[in-house]
């Protein structure tokens, strides 16, 4: 047994396409594409488990890919998406509705999720069956696209469509095929591109309506940042009102980016994936008719440009903002540095004060040292000439003053030089200088 990785299997059917039954004209095909959020996933997969037809599934798979057979001639097929699922019925032969198709269509109908694609593709033989059958169907002839379509560019049969890609009254769109001798295996696979360029337009558009509420929103919140902006020179506004009209902006930003993020990502990758379809299905022109191609970069893609137009446009902003708030940073950063120069420089007159204060207090404190070791010289001489007459007192105090003011002075800052050390020391004298 291998000891195998628990992603694996699921990573090797990836790369196996999930292809159509082939089909053979006349036949039609009915397709649903709804989206789900994970109770209704939940609530589909236990509709599916209970389908006889679809085969039995185990407890606790989650397969991504079904078929089956709902009665002679009608089959189906249903696959998840990463936010939708598809439930496809072939109906052999183009017969009309019979009890098996009406329930079919029920239980079609009846799959939790909301339809974001209801489809009908009938399928002809020719053109000519095409042709005859076209008034019946009801196409708005200004909105008629009609174009042909193969399953490689070299292909000399190819098939031609039908359709005005509007929703009739049961909401349905409907699209007609003409085979022209197409074989079952690359009619199936057109056929499939067709549909899942149909399917991914549709999820691609879903960005369209949050782009256009997005824009508005980031209107109003590119008109508040340039006030802010304005303000942010204004000397007399306060830093704090800044910061807090630069924070809600940015949480705005926040909100609109998360709200939206998602949805213009997926729009992008269906957009990417419409386009590989597109290119796939070979689209050849019919001569004064609108094309495929051209109903698409008409419609399509002027509002895949709004996504991205949007996405881009709230990146822009959101880079204005970090900008604006650079520039209040900078202001702010201006500012405490004024008033740290401001303090530095109080600080510094304060200092110098201080210090000269402190010499005056020294200055008299080597006076007053001198005065009181004057003093009990003078005594001290006082009494020796009570015993020694020749020596005056008075005459050696004075001659004394000056080598006793001296004396003083130099022990002082000897002691100032021992306490602060020669560079502290140093460093005041020059200051004081």
């Amino acid at each position: 047994m291998l000891n195998e990785h628990e992603l694996r299997r699921m990573v090797v059917s990836e790369m196996h396409l999930r292809r159509w039954p082939q089909v053979r004209a006349p036949a039609s095909i009915v397709q649903f594409v709804r989206l789900l959020d994970p109770a209704d996933r939940e609530e589909e997969l236990a509709a599916m488990r209970v389908l006889p037809s679809a085969g039995p599934i185990a407890a606790g798979v989650r397969p991504r890919h079904l078929d089956g057979t709902l009665a002679p001639g009608l089959v189906f097929t249903w696959e998840r998406h990463s936010e939708a699922s598809t439930t496809t019925l072939f109906v052999a032969g183009g017969r009309g509705p019979g009890p098996a198709l009406a329930d079919a269509l029920t239980w079609a109908g009846s799959l939790p999720g909301k339809v974001i694609r209801a489809s009908r593709v009938q399928l002809v033989e020719d053109e000519a069956s095409a042709l005859a059958l076209l008034p019946e169907l009801g196409f708005a002839s200004d909105d008629l696209v009609t174009c042909l379509v193969g399953h490689d560019a070299g292909d000399a049969v190819r098939a031609r469509i039908w359709s005005d890609f509007r929703l009739r009254e049961d909401g349905f769109g409907l699209v007609l095929v003409a085979a022209c001798g197409m074989a079952p295996a690359p009619l199936s696979r057109t056929l499939q591109r067709l549909q899942e360029l149909g399917n991914y337009r549709n999820l691609a558009l879903l960005g369209l309506p949050v782009a256009r509420e997005g824009w508005r929103a980031l209107d109003r919140i590119e008109g508040e940042l340039a006030e802010v902006n304005r303000r942010v020179a204004l000397p007399e506004v306060t830093d704090d009102d800044l910061l807090e009209d630069l924070t809600r902006l940015s949480m705005q930003l926040v909100r609109e980016g998360s709200a939206a993020d998602y949805r213009m990502s997926a729009t992008q990758a269906y957009a990417t994936i419409v386009e590989e379809r597109l290119a796939e299905l070979h689209i050849r022109a019919v001569p004064g008719c609108l094309s495929l191609a051209d109903f698409t970069q008409r419609r399509f893609l002027p509002a895949v440009r709004t996504c991205a137009a949007h996405r881009r446009r709230a990146e822009q902003l959101a880079q204005r903002t970090a900008q604006v708030l650079s520039l209040l940073r900078a202001r702010i950063e201006t500012r405490i540095e004024n008033q740290n120069g401001r303090l530095l420089a109080s600080m510094e007159r304060s200092a110098s004060r201080q210090l000269r204060l402190q010499q005056l207090v020294e200055g008299l404190s080597v006076v007053a040292v001198s005065y009181y070791a004057l003093g009990l010289v003078a005594k001290m001489l006082e009494g020796l000439e009570e015993l020694v007459p020749a020596i005056h007192a008075h005459v050696a105090t004075a001659a004394l003053a000056l080598p006793v003011l001296g004396a003083v002075w130099f022990a002082i800052h000897r002691m100032k030089r021992r306490i602060l050390g020669p560079e502290e020391h140093a460093l005041r004298e020059k200051d004081a200088g």
